[in-house]
């Protein structure tokens, strides 16, 4: 009897050993893996907000261009990120939440402290972080189309003024000297006489020419308020032209003045070339402005604008007759003049004393008038087919954004509905429809790809506007984005019930009657209890919290379990956690200091050696390398605390 006594003690001990030992393995193990995944979320933290503090500069900058060359190369470079370097980013941004949404289950489950990021490095600073992100695209991208319309409208506003100075420096070449000229001094009746309805010829003319004077101030003033980058020497030239006009005034006062003082003197005139005179020089300013108009640029962006150019080209058209009856009218006057100095023999009758212009001047004018009507006709019409090609790409566009917008919305409602429990079915049947959807939208990724393509088309053909669909590019990326975000962060989240229903023991039924009452005080549906509603949910479930102080303080250290990082809501997977959390047997450290006492043999401490023969190399070593020397009496030198290690794995450290 007394040598089976012996055996019988000797293998309950040896027993024990291994059931002590299996337990800190287990623990062990747990505790290894939690700190793997927070260096892996720190280091994916850390890494994805260095990226974005990196980008954001480049973002933010606003630098403006000169020319539409050097800011389609910056367009370039934002569509070369948007492409290739923000998408890794944004499943890394979502492989950060899947993995913090994991750890924080698994600590729950091991009854360990809720993981808290380190400062900066939370799930919301990384929200906060890719939103300001993401708002800075919208605003980079809206900057660089704002300035590409105002570069656009700088260079075609330099060119027109460029264009208008030029045929008035033209006609103002000599009209200096002419008017500081005094050969009326010497002049007979008739010459004087001449040069007076001369004068006043010019006058008429000077006259209509303030309007193209003011047009020119009117644009160097509107590349002053857009900020031309040559804005000086718009103004220079500008400048020049103005101060000329008043000299030209002046000087054209002060001639009239001299002519009328002199006029006392003499008195006939040549009725045939004063009427020349009265009629070819509006004639030949309205000959001006009809080659001025014909060659003059413009810039639309509808069918609508080019069709009121086409409209108003077809309106000049129609007072071609009557202006080629004026032609032939003057042409007739010069003609009389011919023929009466050839019949009366008067000298110098062909040259008329009242004006610089010819037949021949109008004549060719006219001439340039009806060669230009024709290639007006040509250019508008070629713009009225580049307009009507920006309309086609406005409908693609449309067409594709118009089925794309709404299936994104649709999933966005049909993924949200799942989530939230509403149709009912076993979690397994729920994550194998979100990774249906999962992969319907990858699969969907080449309309995604094509509507890039037709918006890039848009962009170069410098469309801006579309009225044909409610929604843009930019809402189509941000929205594909968020579908894909939130189906993963939905298969996570459904994933996480699987492990909290698997470890925890509760059945289906259980499952979605605490799906349903969730979901009954969930009002707004939007996935998470304010504590008023999860107060109201724990009301009726059958949990007892009073009105009074206790029941708040009750209440409070319910809130501090269910959501240890005071968010301020509460998701279901920790409102699930905590309905099923004292029904389940789960480690506690007094376990695990029990677990210890068996391999120490009863003793307050633990030597290496014993860890090393009753435990795994690799977990042997994790424990030797964290325990705390033991300080209690008649100890050996390397004896180890395990009493302090097993409460910090259960408690605040920096394990």
């Amino acid at each position: 009897m007394t040598y089976v006594s012996s055996y019988y003690h000797t293998f309950t001990g040896v027993q024990k050993a291994e059931m002590a030992a299996n337990r800190i393995c287990k623990v062990l193990k747990v505790n290894q893996e939690n700190e793997r995944l927070m260096e892996e979320y720190e280091r994916l933290t850390s890494d994805l907000l260095e990226w974005i503090r990196r980008t954001l500069p480049w973002l933010q900058a606003r630098q403006p261009d000169n020319t539409l060359s050097d800011l389609q190369k910056k367009l370039e470079e934002y569509r070369l990120y948007r492409r290739n370097h923000k998408p890794p980013r944004v499943e890394q941004k979502a492989r950060l939440e899947t993995n913090f949404n994991t750890l924080q289950t698994k600590l729950r489950l091991s009854n360990r402290p809720a993981y808290l990021p380190s400062e900066g490095k939370t799930v919301t600073d990384i929200a906060n972080a890719w939103k300001n992100l993401e708002g800075c695209e919208k605003s980079f991208e809206e900057w660089l189309l704002s300035e590409m319309m105002r570069l656009e409208r700088l260079e075609h506003l330099a060119k027109k003024f460029k264009h208008k100075a030029q045929i008035h420096e033209t006609w103002t070449h000599g009209k200096e000297e002419m008017l500081k000229s005094s050969d009326f001094r010497h002049c007979k009746l008739n010459e004087l006489k001449a040069l007076k309805k001369k004068h006043e010829a010019f006058e008429s003319d000077l006259a209509a020419h303030q309007d193209r004077v003011e047009q020119i101030a009117a644009i160097a003033q509107e590349l002053n308020a857009l900020d031309y980058y040559d804005s000086a020497t718009i103004n220079t030239r500008c400048q020049a032209i103005c101060d000329q006009w008043d000299r030209l005034g002046t000087l054209t006062t002060t001639r009239r003045n001299a002519l009328e003082e002199t006029e006392k003197l003499l008195e006939k005139i040549d009725q045939l070339h004063l009427e020349f005179a009265k009629r070819a020089a509006p004639f030949n300013n309205w000959l001006d402005g009809a080659c001025e108009d014909l060659v003059d640029m413009f810039i639309v962006h509808t069918i609508e604008e080019i069709q009121g150019l086409i409209d108003a080209h077809s309106q000049f058209k129609a007072t071609l007759g009557e202006a080629d009856k004026e032609y032939q009218a003057i042409t007739a006057l010069v003609t009389e003049v011919q023929n009466t100095a050839q019949k009366y023999q008067i000298p110098g009758a062909l040259d008329n004393p009242y004006t610089t212009l010819t037949a021949q001047v109008i004549t060719n004018k006219w001439g340039e008038v009806r060669k230009l009507v024709p290639q007006r006709d040509a250019t508008l019409q070629a713009e009225l087919q580049k307009q009507q090609n920006n309309e086609s790409l406005r409908r693609q566009f449309a067409e594709k954004a118009n089925g794309v917008g709404p299936w994104i919305e649709k999933q966005m409602d049909a993924v949200a509905a799942i989530g939230m429990g509403m149709h009912g079915s076993v979690l397994e049947d729920q994550l194998n429809r979100l990774k249906d959807y999962e992969n319907a939208v990858i699969s969907n990724k080449a309309i995604m790809d094509e509507m890039e393509k037709i918006h890039q088309s848009v962009q170069e053909s410098m469309v801006f506007e579309n009225r044909y669909t409610q929604y843009t590019m930019e809402t189509l990326r941000v929205g594909w984005e968020q579908l894909l975000t939130s189906i993963n962060r939905t298969i996570n989240e459904v994933e996480n019930q699987i492990l909290t229903r698997d470890s925890k023991g509760i059945s289906q039924e259980q499952l979605n009657e605490f799906r349903s009452s969730f979901n009954h005080f969930d009002k707004n549906r939007c996935g998470r209890l304010a504590p008023d509603e999860f107060k109201s949910c724990l009301i009726s479930l059958g949990y007892s919290i009073g009105k009074d102080r206790q029941g708040e303080i009750d209440f409070q250290r319910i809130c501090s379990i269910v959501d240890p990082n005071s968010t301020g809501y509460i998701q279901f997977d920790a409102f699930l956690d905590f309905m099923t959390r004292e029904n389940v047997d789960s480690d506690t450290a007094e376990q695990v200091i029990d677990s210890f006492r068996i391999l120490a043999g009863d003793k307050p401490y633990i030597l290496p050696e014993e860890l090393q023969r009753e435990l795994p190399p690799d977990q042997a070593e994790y424990c030797i390398q964290r325990m705390q020397p033991y300080s209690g009496p008649n100890a050996p030198r390397d004896a180890l605390d395990y009493m302090s290690f097993s409460t910090s794995l259960y408690g605040e450290s920096d394990l």
